[in-house]
């Protein structure tokens, strides 16, 4: 049976590995251990300020993450919650764990009563993910994003 809950301090370890497997099989960018698990620690310690993270979880086994964080937009007087370190364990895949995930979400973000919309990055070339994103109800928009590495 799959339950969804949030993380606690115990799972940081787990979560970390996870977003160092996402890097690499995203983006082939190999993160150091050290760093991913501060990371998630001090995320976990500030759920409200740097994210919260929404497990799903198959007996006491975590097979599945998302992390929730938050954009205020003065044009809307409203939230953004953006869906990040989106990871679902290989062998796991295809069998609606990110559907319960995002479901999930969905229900906390409309019972917050103050969310615009559910955001997310994907990669370009990542047509499988763009195609469950899309299932879900999710549209393409039309923003480039475009950043500068400060580190």
């Amino acid at each position: 049976m799959l339950t969804i809950r949030s993380a606690r301090a115990a799972d940081a370890a787990v979560i970390a590995e996870h977003n160092r497997l996402l890097a690499w099989e995203s983006e082939s960018k190999r993160l150091e251990p050290a760093v991913a698990l501060t990371g998630v620690v001090a995320a976990s310690a500030d759920p409200e300020h740097k994210g919260r993270y929404y497990l799903a979880c198959r007996g006491e086994t975590i097979v599945g993450q998302c992390q929730v964080t938050l954009e205020w937009s003065d044009w809307r007087d409203g939230w953004y919650w953006w869906l990040q370190s989106v990871y679902v364990a290989t062998e796991h895949r295809g069998q609606g764990i990110f559907r319960a995930l995002y479901a999930e979400v969905r229900r906390d973000a409309r019972a917050a009563g103050n969310v615009i919309a559910l955001r997310l990055y994907v990669e370009r070339d990542n047509r499988p993910a763009q195609a469950t994103y899309e299932k879900l109800g999710m549209k393409r928009e039309h923003y480039d994003m475009m950043s500068e590495s400060l580190v």
